[in-house]
């Protein structure tokens, strides 16, 4: 039987072809394709993702404000110390 697993069966009137992954081209069409999809896709989703994300931010931003300000001692409770 000495057959490899590819070879088990044979299918006749089916021609695949192929090329070699060391004679692909991986960057064909990447400039030309790739970066105005990119830019299509930032797009229309841009408004989509930046208000959760500023909201986020401000909201973020604001409690870091108030817990400094909570952390920090009050002068006047220390007025009559010496």
């Amino acid at each position: 039987m000495g057959r490899h697993f590819g070879e088990l069966a044979k299918i006749r009137g089916i021609i695949q072809f192929r090329i070699s992954p060391f004679e692909q081209k991986a960057f064909a069409g990447a400039l030309s394709h790739g970066v105005p999809n990119m830019i299509r896709r930032f797009r229309s989703n841009i408004f989509r993702v930046a208000p959760p994300l500023i909201l986020g931010y401000l909201v973020y931003d604001q409690v870091e404000k108030k817990h400094n300000h909570l952390m920090r001692k009050n002068p006047a409770d220390f007025a009559d110390d010496e």
